[in-house]
């Protein structure tokens, strides 16, 4: 049998510590692409999230250097050490039940030697994964080679699922306006939008605060429970 039959293939920008729903669709494939040479998105996730502080949603930053939309994700760096943000991790979380696992993970994140943005933040990509015991594979859009750069939008996905030989797009669910069934068919290519299904954990005795950074989910919840949370959702 082909190697290639039935390769489940995803693709999105590198954000830092995304919410749940970005670590559901890297599980739910075999090989996921860090869009890292596509244009940096101002006011978007790539370099914030959201983080429980004091019962209330709280917004943190990684601090950028030379940050446009004018760059791609790939030519944009951090700034400086990040030490204020892991004083912030650590004031938030330190009485939660896997602080003690999870705060050296963001040690190692955040303390990460490699300040280029795509790198840095695919790092903590990675190093997530391999904490959940993921198998996906991981490559940088800018080392595919045979690609065509000069594409863009939906047929530069359907480009990248040709040279990597996929059988089944996964995007998520946002997605949905942007990407044309009929036009991945044409390549041979199912294409699935991922729609997490809502789910709960507690957060201290707190009324629940949905849609926090993964970091939220692993602080709370062990890795079997982590696991179990990725596994609700449905492809549509």
């Amino acid at each position: 049998m082909d190697k290639y039959k039935q390769m489940k293939l995803g693709i999105m920008q590198p954000y830092f510590l995304p919410y749940i729903g970005y670590f559901q669709l890297i599980k739910a494939v075999d090989k996921y692409v860090i869009y890292d040479d596509v244009n940096y998105i101002k006011g978007g996730w790539i370099n914030r999230n959201n983080i429980l502080l004091d019962g209330k949603s709280f917004l943190f930053n990684l601090i950028l250097s030379g940050a446009s939309p004018n760059k791609l994700i790939n030519e944009i760096f951090v700034s400086g050490n990040q030490s204020k943000l892991l004083k912030t991790i650590k004031q938030a979380y330190q009485k939660a039940p896997y602080f003690s696992s999870v705060f050296p993970l963001m040690e190692k994140i955040i303390d990460f030697k490699e300040k280029n943005l795509a790198l840095y933040n695919g790092n903590s990509i990675m190093q997530i994964a391999d904490y959940l015991q993921f198998d996906t594979e991981f490559i940088y859009s800018s080392e595919i080679k045979e690609k065509n750069d000069s594409l863009r939008g939906q047929d530069k996905i359907l480009n990248i699922c040709g040279v990597m030989r996929a059988t089944k797009y996964i995007n998520a669910i946002g997605g949905r306006e942007l990407y044309d069934k009929s036009e991945f068919q044409k390549m041979k290519v199912d294409l699935f939008f991922l729609k997490p299904n809502p789910s709960q954990y507690r957060q201290f005795n707190n009324e629940f605060i949905p849609y926090l950074s993964m970091l939220d989910v692993l602080m709370f919840n062990s890795v079997a429970e982590t696991n179990e949370l990725l596994d609700k959702f449905e492809l549509i």
